[in-house]
């Protein structure tokens, strides 16, 4: 006897997005299903991963992090390279720490200059991450906006405290804007309507639901993305119609088993396979919950998530 699968009938589809310009440029969302679930709707553009490039040398990673990129961390244009021509990066993401006011507190010009540096030797398409900070993002991604007005940037996060100016920049220099809110549907959506009312076009907006690694509360993580997708492919909510965007990278290797030295804890296993897996496992479970842009750090955890993105959608 043959078994039928049971199959959800979805009145929503996730609308699509270009990011960047040129050749080079990716087309993500147009899922039709929830994630993966090929044979109940289309998912015609696969998940897309960014390699982060800091504009600093990072003084808190791991040996095991800092490996791959030896020789280049102090060079964010080398950095940028290195992961697109050896790691085949799809995107860089440029996060520019060195503005965040508790640390190097460098100028919007001087991060500025950088972005521009970045922007123009590379030719796939490029994400901005701020500090978080809303008055020194608002310095920092309008002076991005301005002097990378031809590069069609991905500018984030942009937050309820300071989305108005920096969207007003985006939308003048037609960058696409990267709407971040805490962990919470609801507060996305409102995000989101906001934008639309200033005149922010749909196609200029990806959604950062705020994501944490495993066991740092990616449940919760995973059941508010979960939500959104159900909201945006079955109850016909527009406004949650977005893409998403996951930056895992630094939160997965911020947590402290993956610095634990191998001698302290034999227990937890090699602290380099440790952090690789942890970044991997955390990238994919986003992934499965409805991520189309995840954002990375090592070239082995990507690999691992290339081939498991193959596997699901073979």
């Amino acid at each position: 006897m043959d078994l039928e699968t049971t199959k959800i009938s979805y009145s929503g589809k996730i609308k699509e997005i270009t990011l960047g310009k040129g050749d080079k440029s990716i087309t993500v969302g147009g899922e039709e299903s929830y994630p993966f679930h090929l044979f109940e709707g289309k998912m015609p553009n696969l998940p897309r991963i960014a390699i982060e490039v800091y504009d600093s040398p990072p003084d808190d990673w791991p040996e095991a992090a800092l490996e791959p990129f030896d020789g280049v961390t102090d060079d964010p244009v080398a950095w940028a390279k290195k992961c697109i021509d050896d790691y085949g990066a799809d995107m860089i993401c440029l996060q520019v720490v060195s503005t965040d006011p508790n640390g190097l507190d460098r100028g919007a010009d001087e991060a500025g200059e950088t972005v521009k540096k970045v922007a123009d030797a590379i030719d796939v398409p490029l994400i901005v991450w701020g500090t978080a900070n809303h008055d020194k993002d608002t310095e920092v991604l309008k002076k991005a906006c301005e002097v990378c007005q031809d590069k069609s940037l991905i500018v984030g996060p942009l937050e309820e405290g300071d989305y108005k100016k920096i969207a007003a920049s985006a939308m003048a220099y037609k960058h696409t804007i990267i709407a971040s809110t805490p962990i919470d549907i609801n507060l996305a959506k409102q995000l989101n309507i906001l934008l639309e009312n200033m005149g922010v076009p749909e196609q200029q907006i990806i959604m950062d639901p705020t994501v944490s690694s495993i066991g740092y509360g990616i449940e919760y993580c995973y059941s508010v993305m979960e939500r959104i997708r159900m909201a945006a492919l079955s109850q016909q909510d527009d406004k949650l119609q977005l893409p998403l965007i996951c930056n895992i990278a630094k939160e997965t290797w911020k947590t402290k088993e993956v610095k634990i030295p191998t001698k302290e804890e034999p227990n937890l296993g090699d602290i380099k396979k440790r952090g690789i897996l942890m970044e991997a496992m955390s990238a994919m479970t986003l992934l499965l919950a409805g991520g189309d842009v995840i954002v990375m750090r090592h070239p082995e955890a990507i690999k691992l998530v290339r081939e498991m993105i193959t596997e699901l959608t073979a």
